[in-house]
């Protein structure tokens, strides 16, 4: 802190100091500087202090104490987030990496009770030691927090199976504005006695509310496990693919990912260890898992059998099956290796978004030929979560084009893409958030109305707007995709 600050603010950390303890009020600009910007460093913020409460009881106290001193405040987890919505712009940094704990785990209920900075590793492992299963799973979950995944709504790899982190959640414990605590903890199937609160929350990235903790569903584990790796002539086919499995395998089908031949050069040239599964070269390959939790299951003989069908059908040109765990992760390596093989090749703009499962090829064959078509050179990198409509279409920068001056087109190419998702009915935000990246283009493409709903429900629950300010809710009127927006970092590391 320095002389800059107003009397307010320099209250407001005496009393932060007071409750949580000087180790846990940060304020030298070198203790800061961790919290400023997420892992892609599109944007770098600012910050009077990080706070690192203990408790709910310490994180409303803090959330209480901003209200009173008209200081806005940012929640932070694992700080993983990929479009800005963590970056503070000002005021309190409230760090729960403190709340860790889980609370407790219901084996006959299946369910387990955890506080938002819990690992998402540590959780997963706290279900598995009881024998059941938490399938919220993504590339960070050695460092990001459940809190922040709730509040994002994040996917992941088997969206297709067990669905977002909003299908995961049967309840919330969240300190409100004025620094109220919600006890929505129930552990409930079924409860209507009145509005799904909680939902509110899950996926409002920390603008209506702070997330503490959460009563999360747990499943059975899988008994019998099987991974493929197949070959494709093109988009079309692996759409047929993936009606095909969901036809004969149901709820066994538990992931379907796509990725291009460049993605797939792109790993076996920059993913150490990583190495070429099928013989020949093809237009699309698909990942597919299929997971049963039934005695006596044998999903790979579920698995040779309906890719068995598909190759006589003309559906699949080739296909390589797993035999064993260590294959399974073999091949899973080809699809998580992807994102950083890809920041290998050059600067990437990324779009994460989705459309409906019977308008992907179309959408693919589209943006790529406009994308292609706007700048010569340019290379097509579109991956993701096929089985689910979500597609990670990133364009990785001409060979020999500056860095910068690819960079610098970031919103010109999200003009294209974005125009033609919409236009197929798809969303512009699929499973990274809004944050600040996309706040302007959220005014462009969301729904008046829908607009409308969102900025009431932030004035009633928020009404000082101190709740992570600047993110997602669109102003009135929101300016054309501001310089206040833009990324400014290097969206090439991630």
């Amino acid at each position: 802190m320095g002389d800059t600050e107003e009397p307010a603010e320099r209250a407001l950390v005496a009393a932060l100091r007071a409750r949580l303890g000087d180790r846990h009020v940060l304020t030298e600009p070198g203790d800061l500087a961790p919290y400023l910007t997420e892992s892609r460093r599109l944007f770098q913020g600012r910050a009077l202090a990080v706070a690192r409460p203990a408790d709910t009881a310490e994180v409303a106290f803090a959330v209480r104490a901003c209200a009173e001193a008209g200081v806005p405040v940012v929640a932070q987890g694992g700080n993983t987030g990929l479009v800005g919505g963590g970056v503070p712009e000002g005021g309190l940094v409230l760090s729960l990496a403190r709340l860790d704990r889980v609370r407790a785990v219901d084996p006959v209920g299946a369910t387990m009770v955890v506080e938002a900075g819990a690992v998402l590793a540590a959780v997963q492992e706290a279900a598995e030691a009881a024998g059941l299963l938490f399938p919220l799973s993504y590339a960070s979950r050695g460092s990001a927090r459940i809190g922040g995944g709730i509040s994002t709504n994040a996917g992941g790899i088997a969206v297709l199976a067990y669905g977002n982190a909003r299908d995961l959640v049967l309840g919330l414990e969240v300190v409100l504005a004025d620094g109220r605590v919600w006890n929505g903890l129930r552990a409930l199937r079924k409860d209507n006695a009145g509005y799904d609160l909680k939902q509110l929350f899950i996926g409002s990235e920390g603008t209506l509310g702070i997330v503490t903790a959460a009563v999360l569903k747990l499943f059975p584990r899988p008994r019998s496990t099987t991974v493929a790796f197949v070959g494709l002539a093109s988009a079309e086919r692996a759409l047929a693919l993936f009606t095909h499995l969901r036809a004969r395998c149901d709820r066994d089908l538990t992931a379907f990912e796509v990725m291009p031949p460049f993605g797939l050069d792109l790993v076996l040239r920059h993913a150490p260890g990583t190495v070429r599964p099928l013989a020949g070269e093809h237009g699309a390959y698909a990942l597919v898992e299929l997971a049963a939790s039934r005695p006596g299951a044998d999903t790979r003989a579920e698995m040779e059998a309906v890719l068995a069908e598909a190759l006589e059908a003309g559906i699949a040109e080739d296909a390589a099956v797993a035999a064993s765990e260590g294959q399974n992760r073999a091949l899973w390596a080809l699809r998580e290796s992807l994102p950083a093989a890809q920041s290998r090749a050059g600067a990437s703009i990324k779009h994460d978004v989705s459309v409906p499962l019977a308008a992907l090829p179309g959408f693919l064959a589209e943006a790529t030929a406009a994308c292609e078509a706007a700048l010569p050179g340019l290379r097509v990198c579109a991956f993701g979560h096929f089985g689910d409509g979500n597609i990670h279409f990133n364009l990785t920068q001409p060979p020999g084009m500056a860095r910068a001056d690819f960079i610098a087109q970031w919103g010109r190419f999200n003009r294209i893409v974005h125009d033609i998702v919409h236009a197929r009915g798809g969303s512009i935000a699929a499973e990274h958030g809004v944050g600040r990246l996309k706040r302007a283009e959220l005014a462009r493409y969301g729904d008046p109305v829908g607009l409308d709903l969102m900025r009431r429900l932030k004035a009633a629950l928020d009404p000082q707007g101190l709740l992570n300010p600047g993110k997602v809710v669109p102003e009135v009127p929101e300016p054309e995709a501001s310089e206040r927006d833009a990324p400014a970092g290097d969206p090439g590391r991630v």
